[in-house]
């Protein structure tokens, strides 16, 4: 059986996890018959947002496992004791918190830096021969951590300014629907579009049950 790192970044659309996103990797990995471990890096959000009036709740102040333990139903550990050998694979939602809380490309672009423990289990994954998958903007990662070591193809759907950014990062960015997954045998990288580019949550699981079977079939 498979053993899937789920690498979380908070919990909602807007400062942590894409919530529909992170739900329907859990649900792929679990009807494909994989076993999987969530995982957050133990540090504090960037700021966070009152997702209904979807504005910054002043003074608030938070950490990254701590929100994604609500979507872990508490079955989470932190990503500083991780480690790539004891896993087959790592898979990444979207959400603005893969781009505020586990890099900084959200306020940064391509010059963002990402974070700690991020980076040490990417490239470790990626020595080992890992399967790494990104979903929605958490490709973004991976071009700045790979990008201008390996330069692997990824998608986020056919946004043109994020494209260019994940170029300007080495990385390829190539066009990809929302309900497919681009896959990067090469590399062993895997990301879909999501809801950088879906209309529904129908359309963000197909996309994501393609990248998790694209991602089995490659561990074998």
């Amino acid at each position: 059986m498979a053993k899937i790192g789920v690498v979380l970044s908070g919990c909602g659309v807007y400062d942590g996890s894409e919530i529909h996103e992170a739900v329907c990797v859990l649900l792929a990995l679990s009807q494909a018959g994989a076993q999987y471990q969530c995982m957050a890096p133990s540090a504090p959000q960037m700021h966070v947002m009152d997702h209904y009036k979807k504005q910054p709740a002043a003074g608030e102040t938070r950490n990254v496992l701590t929100e994604s333990a609500r979507i872990a139903r508490g079955d989470i550990v932190p990503l500083g004791q991780v480690r790539a050998a004891d896993y087959d694979g790592f898979i990444f939602p979207g959400g603005f918190g893969a781009a505020k809380n586990l890099c900084t490309f959200a306020v940064e672009g391509p010059n963002c830096s990402v974070q700690p423990d991020v980076a040490r289990l990417i490239k470790e994954a990626h020595a080992a021969h890992k399967v790494l998958a990104f979903v929605c903007i958490a490709p973004v990662i991976a071009a700045k951590v790979l990008g201008k070591q390996v330069g692997p193809q990824l998608t986020i759907g056919d946004d043109r300014e994020t494209a260019e950014a994940i170029n300007a990062m080495g990385a390829k960015h190539v066009v990809c629907p929302v309900q497919e997954a681009l896959v990067d045998k090469e590399q062993r990288v895997i990301s879909t579009p999501a809801y950088m580019k879906a209309n529904s949550i129908a359309e963000v699981y197909a996309g994501v049950s393609n990248t998790v079977n694209e991602m089995l079939k490659m561990i074998g």
